[in-house]
């Protein structure tokens, strides 16, 4: 079996545990080089994670000829930038979501992916996570009966960060206009179209509250899936608690879920109910990285590609249009 070597742009907290390591664990996969602009944090990271090559300069990781693949783990607003070079440079790829801030950016990406034949995926693991692979089996196997309306509701406290107004990337405008909503709600939105299938219609409004930061901090949205089933949304990020759940209703029942809690998922269906936790790995993005090796393989087809996150580019850019 072929190994593929793999590098890593941006080697910052994401990919401490959530996903460096899933390269690392996962068969026929070699983690071999690590970039980051401050190149002691580069060298550092690659000496506590035993990796062999680290790079100040992107370029230079991008076009070393023992690398297969390559991983961008930036903010979103370099993702275009970087993706193109990869691209340009004919290796595999997979981008950290949000894909990029915008629809129009996702779409030139995928252009040029496409123009040369090559793989392209973005790392929303979730539609490869077993919690919500089972909820969708519970779909497909129409438990619920004919599927109605979806409704995901997020809220949580406003961050110490946010409170002393220390500079976060996150809730920069110029990277994220949504703020938190690009960064979390993102998740949510790829996966209520893995479950329920595409949406073709969607709008929202979306305000600044607390004039904490330049970023939006109060969304609500309302979509169409292709299928006819409706969708409504709210997300605030300057509530007393943390909330964070989402319902599923049927003709025959209901199924509900966290999308990032480590709640159970619960069916309700013709009087009964069923709860169960399933545990996520320990690198939350093993599963996902697992199936990239088995796309690359042809032994499976990875459920998060390219175009599957322009979609949910495309949905968040109709919930935000002012």
């Amino acid at each position: 079996m072929k190994t593929y070597n793999w590098g890593i742009i941006g080697c910052g907290n994401v990919t401490e545990l959530k996903s460096g390591p899933a390269y690392q664990k996962t068969e026929g996969f070699e983690l071999t080089a690590v970039m980051r602009r401050d190149i002691s944090k580069a060298e550092d990271y690659a000496k506590r994670h035993h990796i062999s090559k680290f790079y100040g300069n992107a370029d230079e990781l991008i076009n070393d000829s023992e690398i297969d693949a390559i991983y961008i783990a930036t903010p979103p607003d370099s993702h275009e930038y970087y993706a193109l070079k990869v691209a340009e440079a004919g290796k595999i790829c997979c981008i950290e979501k949000p894909m990029a801030p915008t629809y129009q950016a996702c779409a030139s990406i995928n252009k040029a992916f496409q123009n040369k034949k090559l793989p392209l995926f973005v790392a929303y693991y979730r539609r490869s996570l077993p919690r919500f692979t089972k909820v969708k089996s519970w779909i497909d196997a129409n438990k619920i009966g004919n599927i109605r309306h979806i409704n995901w509701h997020l809220s949580k406290p406003a961050n110490n960060i946010d409170l002393s107004k220390t500079y976060n990337w996150r809730t920069d405008a110029k990277i994220a206009p949504a703020g938190y909503f690009d960064d979390l709600a993102s998740h949510g939105l790829d996966l209520f179209t893995f479950l329920l299938g595409d949406i073709s219609q969607a709008n929202g409004i979306a305000i600044n509250q607390q004039g904490l930061y330049s970023a939006m901090d109060a969304v609500t949205g309302n979509w169409l899936h292709n299928s006819g089933i409706t969708g409504s949304g709210s997300w605030n990020f300057g509530t007393e608690n943390r909330e964070d759940q989402v319902k599923i209703y049927g003709s025959k029942g209901k199924i509900e879920f966290s999308v990032f809690a480590d709640q159970p998922i619960v069916l309700e269906s013709n009087g009964n109910t069923e709860s169960m936790i399933i545990e996520n790995p320990e690198n939350i993005q093993l599963y996902h990285v697992e199936n990239i090796k088995k796309q690359l393989l042809n032994q499976a087809t990875h459920p998060s590609t390219g175009e599957t996150a322009a979609h949910t580019a495309w949905v968040m850019d109709q919930i935000l249009q002012p």
